[in-house]
């Protein structure tokens, strides 16, 4: 039998973190089916490999491509990065199981209008992302915000037993349905009012199928420690793995704490599953929240409904045109969206480097002017602080965006380079690969990207963008992680 497709004399980093090694990669429809030194008149096709890296594809563990999967499946920001699996419904908000009767409240319209929320069930959702055939893999967790908002006639409250009652009978269907678990946005003020125990008595549903809990902390301010707390107790009470997305020390008088935070991490890993996630950028975005609004750092907006034309523009730049203060000048933008550069640089790379952080892009792909993090957060993680800042090996670097992700999340046969394993991978040139995304001009594509390859099939490459569409929708798996694979995730 020919192989459909041979990868030849590629520098293999097979994203389990070991040395690397050259080898030629074969591929039988979706299928990695031998790696050695191969007969290339065996292939029905060739692509030559010298000098370039061949890592499993990225997986981008934190996103909100929830409709936008759906709505512009060629995944153009992601397929051109080397994301190959794209994991949604985090911060606590996911399009499904999703009932709205008005437009989508703060933050959920994060991911569309009214009109783009039409997935009452998880299932419904599944065949959305099956039928419009997304460029990559798709896996998701529910949204805590998208459930309270589901059966609550105001979400700045508890919830009541009755409430939560209903919200676990959804959770339990969509995880039955395959999500992966749950996620919270505790930040936001659609969720900050829920209390401890609504949020234990959700993910005592996660313990029974093995599933996962990830977490926007309630702050990430000066706060963060008792907020870990909070997130780390959930854990323990419920014996299910805890993810901390986007984990970062925010606000001018937070800066330099990431040891402590770090700190916190490492004494829970002795007695808990836990990860986190991080983008590498020091700043964040999100929608324009007004007890963010200060003077110690810039806030860039990025699109306003209410005055839309003066979106683009630095706040301190739209305050002073109108004449007003900073908050009331925000006040007049909303809803709005913003940039907040309320990060200290040094605190990023310590994230960046703790043995636990997976690499996620936090990308808005609905924003006019989103993030360069849509477009730019792999390559900038291999090209400026892998080849150019030097933080950690290029072995350690596609492990994070790779291996350690996919076992994190139980996404079986993917995540590293073997027989068997689904072929989603990404050729790519180690002394090129740089994120050309910027906060002036976001949406450009990576450079250095050769080739990807999603579920076997060329699916992008540099030289002529997408090549074709072969995403599927992933399901979680029940079988438990084995106790020696957990340690080995934790060590």
């Amino acid at each position: 039998m020919k192989y459909d497709c041979l990868i030849k004399g590629a520098t293999i980093i097979d994203g389990q973190n070991q040395p690397s090694y050259l080898a030629d990669v074969a591929i039988i429809d979706d299928e990695i089916v031998a790696i050695g030194q191969l007969d290339a008149t065996h292939a029905k096709r060739v692509v030559d490999a010298k000098g370039l890296v061949l890592s499993p594809g990225f997986i981008d563990v934190h996103t909100h491509d929830d409709t936008n999967v759906i709505r512009m499946p060629e995944c153009i920001p992601k397929i051109s990065q080397g994301v190959t699996t794209t994991i949604v419904g985090n911060c606590g908000i996911s399009a499904s199981p999703a009932v709205l009767t008005d437009e989508p409240p703060d933050p959920m319209n994060l991911l569309g209008e009214r009109k783009d929320f039409k997935y009452p069930t998880f299932s419904s959702y599944v065949d959305a992302v099956n039928d419009a055939e997304p460029a990559v893999n798709v896996a998701t967790l529910v949204g805590h915000t998208t459930l309270r908002n589901n059966v609550m006639d105001d979400l700045y409250r508890p919830a009541t037993p009755e409430e939560i009652g209903v919200m676990k009978k959804q959770l339990r269907h969509a995880l039955n349905e395959g999500a992966l678990g749950l996620s919270t946005g505790l930040a936001y003020a659609s969720a900050k009012r829920c209390e401890e125990r609504e949020v234990l008595a959700l993910t005592q549903e996660l313990t029974r199928v093995n599933a996962i809990y990830t977490t926007h902390l309630r702050t990430e301010f000066e706060g963060i420690l008792d907020a870990m707390d909070e997130a780390f107790r959930v854990g323990m009470a419920t014996k299910v793995p805890v993810v901390i997305s986007h984990l970062k020390c925010a606000g001018a008088g937070n800066w330099g704490r990431a040891h402590e935070v770090l700190e916190k991490m490492e004494h829970a890993r002795q007695s808990l599953e836990v990860g986190c996630d991080c983008y590498p950028y020091s700043a964040s975005s999100s929608t324009l929240d007004l007890k963010q609004v200060t003077h110690d750092y810039p806030i860039f907006i990025t699109w306003s409904a209410s005055l839309p034309d003066l979106a683009g523009k630095m706040l301190s730049e739209i305050a002073g045109e109108l004449g007003l203060s900073l908050l009331d000048a925000a006040k007049k933008l909303q809803p709005a969206g913003a940039v907040y550069h309320n990060m200290d640089v040094d605190d990023v790379e310590r994230v960046l480097q703790y043995p636990l952080t997976m690499i996620g892009s936090d990308g808005l792909p609905n924003d006019p002017h989103p993030h360069p993090r849509l477009w730019g957060a792999f390559p900038r993680v291999l090209g400026y602080y892998c080849r150019e800042r030097k933080l950690f090996p290029l072995t350690t670097a596609i492990h994070k965006m790779t291996g350690l992700s996919a076992r994190r999340f139980n996404l079986v046969k993917r995540g590293e380079i073997k027989v068997g394993n689904f072929a989603d991978l990404v050729l790519f040139n180690p002394d090129e690969i740089t994120d050309s995304a910027s906060f002036r001009q976001p949406k450009q594509a990576a450079q250095g990207i050769h080739t990807v390859w999603v579920n076997g099939k060329i699916s992008y490459q540099q030289s002529t963008g997408v090549q074709g569409r072969h995403g599927r929708f992933l399901r979680r798996e029940n079988t438990e992680l084995a106790s020696s694979e957990i340690m080995e995730i934790n060590s």
